[in-house]
């Protein structure tokens, strides 16, 4: 069953180390497999790892965790090229969508060549959550910070556009995150953006933010703004705690 609304869930969060393989998954991977209200019989959830080149090693991480939570688990791969033959068919079937992290402009450049910036937006006004981490989350918003260029933070202004606002991510944990939002807002390079310590998500239904949620007490989620006098405003938003799977 699909989720009843279009529903985005974007986090700088979602693994755990595993108890007997490389991670597991945690509770905001679970909550987006939750959001789209899945019963009576195994979560479909399709792993998405193009931000780093669909590693293998990576991706059977991804299926091990899959296992441990017990989803049924798919990647889809664009290198060398697509390994399903019809891609918006794949996503459509499933449950919920995990994109991972790591080069969000190089992620959006392959994405487009495969019309993946079209497919997405009707995958998402479908049903199926649309979620994922760091790159996997900026890359659902107009823009927002990356270190996809060199190991400085420079500005991404050519997101998908799914969600009307910016996003910043990792946002208590890489220092340069911060003042690099607070001052692209005040230049006007980026909009409203909406950021997220470690370890927190924003859930969205349709364009409106309907939850914050964390995996672990003490992050939480902020708003950064320019107001019409030119000065640039943060709002922190608490978080819920969501149960440990």
């Amino acid at each position: 069953m699909p989720a009843s609304t279009p529903t985005i869930v974007a986090t700088s969060g979602g693994y755990r180390p595993g108890h007997r393989s490389r991670l597991e998954f945690d509770a905001l991977v679970h909550h987006a497999v939750d959001r789209s209200g899945v019963h009576g019989r195994t979560p479909r959830l399709t792993y998405l790892g193009t931000a780093h080149g669909d590693q293998d090693w990576r991706i059977a991480s991804m299926h091990e965790a899959g296992r441990v939570a017990g989803f049924d688990v798919s990647a889809l791969r664009l290198f060398t090229m697509p390994n399903v033959a019809d891609v918006e068919a794949h996503l459509l079937a499933q449950d919920v969508v995990w994109v991972d992290g790591g080069s969000v402009a190089n992620l959006l450049a392959v994405w487009r060549v495969h019309q993946l910036d079209e497919i997405f937006r009707r995958v998402w006004q479908a049903g199926v959550v649309l979620a994922g981490v760091s790159a996997g989350s900026i890359c659902w918003f107009t823009g927002g910070t990356t270190d996809s260029f060199g190991p400085g933070l420079r500005p991404v202004t050519d997101g998908l556009g799914l969600l009307p606002y910016a996003n910043g991510v990792h946002y208590d944990s890489e220092s340069r995150r911060r003042p690099l939002v607070h001052e692209l807002v005040g230049a006007g390079v980026l909009g409203e953006t909406h950021c997220t310590d470690d370890g927190v998500g924003l859930v969205y239904e349709g364009t409106a933010l309907s939850e914050v949620v964390a995996e672990r007490r003490g992050p939480a989620a902020y708003r950064v703004v320019r107001e019409s006098s030119g000065q640039v405003q943060e709002e922190r938003w608490e978080p819920r705690l969501l149960p440990s799977p």
